[in-house]
């Protein structure tokens, strides 16, 4: 199907092409139902006195492995100090 015109595309094909598209806008509909709960939370987070810009670090660095957080974090110290910065 590289690069067939769209009369060589078989009904079948072009269905399959309809339902993949409509599945990819339903998939970045609830993408964005999912991103406004989020910021609602932080909303809420924020009410009750949390730094909101911390917690999205917090759940940033979660997401990666210890091992890769704490050497990433080895670079960091190993770049300030360089800096005369730590």
């Amino acid at each position: 199907m590289d690069d067939a015109p769209i009369e060589h595309l078989t009904e079948a094909t072009r269905e399959k092409l309809r339902q993949t598209v409509a599945k990819i806008e339903r998939l970045e509909e609830e993408k964005k139902e999912v991103a406004e709960q989020i910021k609602e939370v932080y909303s809420e987070a924020k009410a009750f006195g949390f730094d909101t810009k911390a917690l999205r670090q917090v759940v940033r660095l979660r997401k990666i492995e210890k091992a890769d957080r704490e050497e990433q974090e080895m670079v960091l110290e190993t770049y300030l100090i360089a800096l005369g910065e730590a």
